[in-house]
């Protein structure tokens, strides 16, 4: 994420400083704020402007910058560059709602320790507080969240774009997002998905002009339960829905591992269907399933056995 230089710079710059004057504002060299100043451009939080000899720091109009410059302006009193780690970052983004300490842990894949730590932090400085056990934010300091989820977006927008010159993001979180593309990518930690991925598992279907990736750089490769999900995420139509059905009749998928993934995504009664239809021989299905001897006739096409 942010480094607290970073944050420094981006919560004093005002349009047209010059390396030297904020230098002089935070009481930092220069050469440190230059190199504060390149990090940020490369994430396109400011950018330059030529002026004579001298260059001049400009923030950019990305959303979560305006929040960032207005909770400093507005809130002078409260240390945020030292206030906002990467573990408080990710704790914030998920606190959209009052949450508990083990939900908050599990929502940001952290300790509850850490969640502990970070959010006692946030309470000894007022901007949050407790009813039952659940945490939420007080007064209008729900715009931390805001910014936390704009932040990430804009990282997110940043890294596609610089491999990707189209690319439209389908599903994110903190640290992961889902992307669509016209192009292939080979960077690292982009994980290709979706229909090409079936190939894997011995499914072959037509594709179109579209790509799909996962950015992560915590998965080695996409499993069949998050291939599921990512289909579902693409498109929740009948088709999309078969290919998982078909994808599920075929490989041994651990329906705890299939749950787990359905949370993470928010697709709990998506998958919930599908297995329901398949448990039930398609008696337990819905109008975005098909018939369950049009399944049988598309299993058999794709030679996956289902019980007789």
């Amino acid at each position: 994420m942010l480094r607290r230089i970073e944050l420094e710079v981006l919560g004093s710059v005002e349009r047209g400083d010059t390396i030297s004057e904020l230098a002089t504002k935070l009481d930092h060299s220069e050469s440190y704020l230059s190199r504060a100043v390149g990090n940020l451009l490369e994430k396109g939080l400011v950018y330059t402007e030529r002026d004579g000899r001298r260059k001049r720091v400009v923030p950019s109009d990305a959303q979560a910058v305006e929040l960032y410059q207005d909770l400093v302006r507005q809130h002078s009193h409260i240390d945020f560059p030292e206030l906002l780690t990467a573990k408080t970052l990710e704790v914030l983004y998920h606190l959209d709602q009052p949450r508990t300490v083990a939900d908050l842990a599990t929502r940001s894949d952290n300790y509850r320790n850490t969640v502990n730590r970070v959010l006692k932090q946030l309470r000894d400085r007022g901007l949050v507080g407790t009813i039952d056990s659940h945490y939420q934010f007080n007064g209008d300091f729900d715009r931390l969240h805001e910014f936390a989820r704009e932040l990430a977006h804009h990282l997110h927008r940043q890294r596609l774009e610089s491999v990707a010159a189209k690319g439209t993001i389908l599903w994110e979180d903190h640290d992961e997002f889902l992307a669509q593309t016209e192009a292939e990518i080979g960077s690292k930690g982009f994980h290709e998905t979706g229909l090409a991925r079936f190939a894997a598992f011995d499914l072959q279907f037509l594709l179109t002009r579209h790509r799909y990736y996962l950015y992560s750089e915590d998965v080695a490769e996409i499993s069949p339960a998050e291939l599921c999900c990512h289909t579902l995420l693409i498109d929740d139509d009948t088709r999309h829905r078969s290919y998982c059905l078909l994808l599920l009749s075929h490989v041994d998928v651990h329906e705890g591992d299939l749950r787990e993934q359905a949370a993470k995504y928010n697709l709990e009664d998506e998958i919930d269907a599908l297995l329901r239809y398949l448990g039930t021989q398609g008696e337990a299905g819905d109008e975005r399933l098909p018939e369950w001897e049009e399944f049988r006739e598309l299993a058999a096409e794709y030679e996956v056995p289902l019980p007789p």
